[in-house]
Order: C-alpha cells, then sequence, then structure tokens
C-alpha cells in the first residue's frame, strides 16, 4: 500500500478529521528562523486535524461562568490535544517502520516564551497542504469549519506527494475576529507571508488577557474569534 494512503487510512480510522501532507520548501526560511537546524531539516510535513464539537464552541459566549469554561477547556483543548498527540506518534512509528525519518511535534507546547511560540507552526502545515488559509485571527480558517479545528504536525523526510497547496485567503472585507476580540490583541490585517505575525496579532497582549483571566477566574478561555468566524458558523 502507498505510504500515504497507509498513513491516511490510520490517521481517519483513529479519529482525524483532516489529513494532508504539506511540501516545506516554499517556507524553509521560516521554518530556519523560528525552530533552527532541527525542525528545518525536514522536506515534509503531515498535517492531522480534529474538528471541534459545536456544542463546545456554543459555550464559549458563556465562557465567564466557570463550568461552562471548564466544560469547553477540558473536551475542546486537553481532550482534543491528547488525541491528536496520540495519533501523531503512532503516525511518526509507521513513517519510520517505512525506512523513513518522522518527527512529532506536540499539538500545544510552547517552545518559546519570548516569541510566545512552538517550535512549528502546525498552521503553516495545514495551510501548506491545502487545508485551508490563515486568517485575520491568525488562525487555520478551513472552507467547511472555519476555525474550529485543532492541529498536530509529524515533520518527515518521507518523499510523499504533497496534497495541495497554499490556499488563498477568503476573508474578504470580514472583521467580525477584530471586532469581537475583547483583548484588542487582532489588528484585522490580511494574512501576507511576507509580513511578522505581530502586523495582524499582538501575541503578547492576547496573551496578559489569558493571564488575568486564569488568576481573576481559575481557569483562562476565551477563543472568541473563533466562536464568532462566519466560516465555521455556516458549517453547523
Amino acid at each position: 500500500m502507498d505510504l500515504s494512503v497507509a498513513l491516511r487510512d490510520y490517521a481517519t480510522s483513529a479519529g482525524a478529521d483532516y489529513f494532508g501532507v504539506a511540501d516545506l520548501a516554499p517556507a524553509k526560511a521560516f521554518i530556519q528562523v523560528h525552530g533552527g537546524d532541527r525542525i528545518a531539516r525536514y522536506p515534509r510535513a503531515v498535517s492531522i486535524g480534529i474538528g471541534l464539537l459545536d456544542s463546545l464552541v456554543d459555550l464559549l459566549p458563556e465562557r465567564e461562568d466557570f463550568s461552562a469554561a471548564h466544560l469547553y477547556k477540558h473536551n475542546a483543548y486537553d481532550a482534543v490535544n491528547l488525541d491528536l498527540d496520540r495519533i501523531s506518534l503512532a503516525v511518526a512509528k509507521i513513517i519510520q517502520k517505512n525506512g523513513f525519518q518522522a518527527l512529532p511535534v506536540p499539538a500545544a507546547k510552547r517552545a518559546n516564551d519570548e516569541k510566545i511560540a512552538a517550535v512549528f507552526s502546525h498552521k503553516l502545515a495545514a495551510h501548506l497542504a491545502g487545508l485551508g488559509w490563515i486568517g485575520k485571527s491568525c488562525l487555520l480558517i478551513t472552507p467547511d469549519r472555519g476555525p474550529r479545528v485543532r492541529w498536530v504536525t509529524v515533520l518527515t523526510d518521507a518523499p510523499i506527494e504533497p496534497t495541495g497547496t497554499a490556499m488563498a485567503q477568503q476573508c474578504g472585507e470580514c472583521t467580525q475576529c477584530t471586532d469581537v476580540c475583547p483583548s484588542g490583541s487582532i489588528t484585522g490585517r490580511a494574512f501576507d507571508k511576507a509580513e511578522p505575525r505581530e502586523f495582524r496579532l499582538d501575541a503578547g497582549t492576547c496573551q496578559r488577557y489569558y493571564f488575568s483571566m486564569e488568576k481573576s477566574r481559575g481557569i483562562a478561555v476565551c477563543g472568541m474569534c473563533l466562536y464568532v468566524c462566519p466560516h465555521g458558523r455556516k458549517g453547523k
């Protein structure tokens, strides 16, 4: 069986809703800067996504209620991330058994506190695999579920065929994520690969808002940009 087909079959049978393969060459310089040689040496990325339940996302406007925030954080964040990490590890093992290198990147682990970033961007892999576009919120927007998806990545040197190319952004004139952001962190600027994230998102302000929620409520949950996106709401 073709390796790409075997990986897709396993991932979907294990609970993944999205599967793609990205050619990382167009973003090699960016990956090098953010992840270093250890990350940039891989020419391909397997992108895997799990869609979030609408019933959980619809709790976000009630996030100031502790029980609603707890339900969302546990089921739409913690539990989904564990599933993604489990799937990505198994995918990496399949790749290794076929004689190639594979490095699973954790679904939600920060590697750089100064940059407020992981060692590799899952959104970048999904974007280059043709699964969606980078929205004004800096979230990966899928055509069918909008940003209501969480992602994980397996980096590899396996010569598997990419499933697509970077998708053009389809946010148009919409500013709903900008308007709803309680911390004012989203500038409303459309994605441009030549511009740094700071043009679109003030990650420091966003983080300070999270810290203030955690201090005052004991749990930090926002996600209003995810909730309000019309591309996610139309898929319900």
